[in-house]
């Protein structure tokens, strides 16, 4: 008996690996935040064997699964390996099929999802979110008021140029000197409308490092944001393999979508059709700064004089454990002074959408991360996802010291041009 459908339910086998020791505690969010034993990773497991052995999903339950951020820092401090990443994304997936949410959350819920995967459709809004922003919209949201969630979403808005917006990254970029291989570049959703100059510096860097890179207008997205709220990934799954498995890399620029395209296969397993090529693919794939160290750099680096505060972003330093390499590569550009903010294993609150389905735990995080970051003294703050420099930039605006955000391979390409950002002098 049990209260969860046939359909990749949370494994049994993955919960019993937890032995309730209790050193995910202090590193998790929401512990952290309430004390609450249902609010940490084991508390959440309980509920997850409770429900496999046919117990009730009640709000209240559901509540404790919605609470989790998802941010993996847990799986990094876990002794016994287990794998929280699984078991809750597959929790997840159960609530969203089976559960009856009350109408005005699901329909939050849906309207999110019937808009940040689709890149067009951000494009279309982005001309009403830059005049939003113009007429200080985002600060009135910060000043309270009714409808906590439409708040966060006004108060988020990010400032980027309209005219970036729409700019198109070329489908093809030739490798400089002797190839090395074929990179196919994941341009994402949200990261290629409000973040184009990441995938402009990542494709010029793979290039200058001797790559040829394959960036193709589709897929519009990689699920990421869909699988870790349970909503189904499947198909932009599919999609995605399908564009990029004849290459011989696939690299992310969002840690985000690098961490779920590693997961396809537990995604796909299931399915007999795609498991095989679900695994394979997700074993070619790699975050920008984890293949650019495996690969050894060439391109000569000209000194960048800056001193920058390394945020680790949870999906690359925990779900993926991608951390010394953004470091090391940091590290070889002269002129750089990397420093380390305390609390760096605990999320800024940004998790994907969890800004905008929580926004008071949210806001309460990235203001705790804001000034961890504020007391390093960087003038500048390197992350490697798109929903924490989001998350950075406007906590920290709030808090009347905004602090300016740039993917490390900004700060690659910056030296590799010879101390200048995307080739602008």
């Amino acid at each position: 008996m049990t209260s969860f459908d046939t359909i990749r339910p949370p494994e049994k086998e993955l919960i019993e690996d937890c032995v309730h020791c209790g050193f995910c505690l202090p590193s998790c969010p929401t512990y952290q935040l309430w004390g609450e034993e249902m609010d940490s990773p084991r508390g959440r497991i309980v509920l997850m064997r409770e429900a496999r052995e046919g117990a009730e999903v009640s709000d209240e339950v559901v509540t404790h699964w919605d609470r989790c951020l998802g941010c993996m820092a847990c799986v990094t401090a876990c002794p016994s390996g287990v794998q929280y990443d699984k078991l809750i994304e597959d929790t997840r997936a159960q609530v969203e099929r089976n559960h009856s949410r009350a109408p005005a959350d699901r329909l939050w819920r849906n309207l999110l999802f019937e808009l940040f995967p689709h890149p067009a459709r951000l494009r279309a809004l982005a001309p009403l979110m830059a005049v939003s922003r113009k007429l200080g919209m985002h600060q009135l949201a910060r000043r309270g008021g009714p409808l906590p969630r439409a708040r966060a979403l006004a108060s988020l808005t990010p400032d980027t140029p309209l005219r970036k917006s729409f700019k198109r990254l070329p489908e093809r970029i030739e490798a400089r000197g002797e190839k090395r291989g074929t990179v196919g570049l994941l341009q994402g959703c949200v990261q290629r409308v409000f973040f184009h100059d990441v995938n402009v510096a990542t494709a010029k860097v793979l290039a200058a490092e001797g790559f040829d890179v394959h960036a193709p207008r589709l897929p519009r997205c990689c699920g990421a944001l869909q699988m870790h709220t349970g909503y189904d990934s499947t198909d932009l799954a599919r999609a995605t393999i399908e564009a990029f498995e004849s290459c011989d890399h696939v690299v992310a620029n969002a840690a985000g979508c690098g961490s779920s395209m590693k997961d396809y296969g537990h995604l796909l397993r299931e399915d007999q059709a795609w498991a095989e090529r679900a695994k394979a693919f997700s074993d070619k794939v790699r975050d920008i700064t984890e293949l650019l160290a495996e690969a050894g750099t060439r391109a000569e680096r000209h000194p960048v004089n800056m001193k920058v505060a390394y945020h680790d972003a949870c999906h690359l330093a925990h779900a993926q454990a991608v951390r010394a390499q953004p470091r090391e590569l940091l590290g070889q550009i002269p002129g750089l002074e990397v420093v380390e903010p305390e609390g760096w294993e605990i999320c800024c609150g940004s998790a994907g959408i969890y800004n905008l389905l929580n926004p008071e735990p949210a806001i309460e995080l990235g203001r705790r991360k804001v000034q961890n970051l504020l007391a390093t003294g960087a003038e500048t703050i390197a992350a490697g996802n798109p929903g924490c420099a989001i998350q950075i930039a406007a906590v920290s605006e709030e808090m009347g010291q905004p602090l300016s955000v740039l993917h490390p391979v900004e700060l690659i390409q910056m030296s590799i041009q010879g101390g200048s950002r995307n080739g602008k002098r």
